[in-house]
C-alpha cells in the first residue's frame, strides 16, 4: 500500500497521504484514518470547509493509495 511521498509536491498532501497509510498499516479502521487526515488538512488549512476537506481528501486517497495514479492532483493551491 506504500506511496513514494517525496514525488508529491503539495506539503498537505504529502502529510495526509502519509498519515493515512501510516495509520491503516497499524491497523486503524479506514474510516479512523480518513477522519485523522481530514482533520489534518484542517489543521494546514482552517480555511477549508469539512466538506472541501472531506473531498480532496478522499481525492488524494483514491488517486494515491488505491488507483496509485503518478499523476498530478487536483486540490488546493499551496505548495
Amino acid at each position: 500500500m506504500s506511496v513514494e511521498v517525496s514525488r508529491i509536491g503539495r506539503k498537505c498532501e504529502r502529510a495526509v497521504v502519509t498519515a493515512y497509510q501510516e495509520l491503516r498499516e497499524v491497523g486503524q479502521p479506514d474510516l479512523a484514518a480518513f477522519g485523522a487526515c481530514t482533520t489534518l488538512y484542517r489543521i494546514h488549512h482552517p480555511e477549508a470547509s469539512l466538506s472541501e476537506a472531506r473531498r480532496l481528501v478522499s481525492e488524494w486517497i483514491d488517486h494515491h493509495v488505491v488507483r496509485q495514479d503518478k499523476g498530478a492532483t487536483p486540490g488546493c493551491e499551496c505548495d
